[in-house]
């Protein structure tokens, strides 16, 4: 528990240092206490936490806990603990559609319930760990399934075609090496004699479907994949 790293999304203060102190109390680090979402998403760069507690009403800021929750995924999966109102049923039916949600809390809350919580956030983190041998962790919230050979942007499945699939494999396989493009058309097309424009247009292709940041091509030799 003493490495599990917590990041506190309160727009009050008083109400954020409560929490704060109630979390480090049971054993964990807090990596710090924001008040607004730009604050949110320099805080999870700068120092990534494995869980987030984060108010949805964030008052006089024009971007919510939703936004900031969702956008944090995009550094690194998070499981959030979202603190509401009773009047945020409707809110909350928005936020419930990330499958980062591990729980919420209700204001004012006590406590005693923060402990539970971060329980179910920490199980939600633990059962994705144990997913890691076949996932690689990419950019800007892209994972790569080894086992399956399938891509997610924000768990969202990104269907690729065939020679995508075989392309993508061959990066991750590279670990972050650069591969040159005539090993790459030799296990894509073994048995043909291709253009150099086939290659290229597949790159182009798959870079169209993800962020082309994940993408390093070094001109007329090779290219490479950006892992994290």
């Amino acid at each position: 528990m003493k490495n599990t790293k917590v990041l506190i999304l309160e727009d009050n203060t008083i109400v954020g240092f409560d929490i704060k102190r109630s979390v480090q109390a049971l054993g964990y680090e807090v990596t710090k206490c924001v008040t607004n979402y730009e604050e949110t998403i320099k805080s999870q760069k700068d120092n990534p936490a494995d869980i987030a507690i984060m108010d949805i009403d964030l008052g006089k800021y024009s971007k919510d806990g939703i936004e900031a929750a969702k956008d944090i995924q995009k550094i690194k999966y998070t499981p959030v603990i979202f603190l509401t109102a009773f009047s945020d049923e409707q809110t909350m039916q928005k936020a419930i559609d990330g499958n980062f949600v591990a729980t919420y809390l209700t204001k004012p809350y006590n406590r005693e319930s923060i402990a539970p919580a971060l329980l179910v956030a920490k199980n939600r983190l633990n059962n994705l760990n144990e997913l890691d041998n076949n996932i690689v962790l990419l950019k800007n919230g892209y994972k790569y399934d080894t086992k399956n050979n399938t891509l997610y942007y924000n768990e969202k499945f990104i269907k690729l075609s065939k020679q995508e699939t075989k392309l993508f494999s061959l990066l991750i396989a590279a670990k972050g090496n650069i591969i040159e493009f005539a090993d790459i058309e030799y296990e894509i097309w073994p048995n043909s004699t291709v253009s150099d424009s086939s290659l290229r247009t597949l790159l182009y292709r798959l870079r169209n479907k993800i962020d082309p940041e994940l993408i390093e091509t070094i001109q007329s030799f090779g290219c490479r994949l950006n892992i994290k």
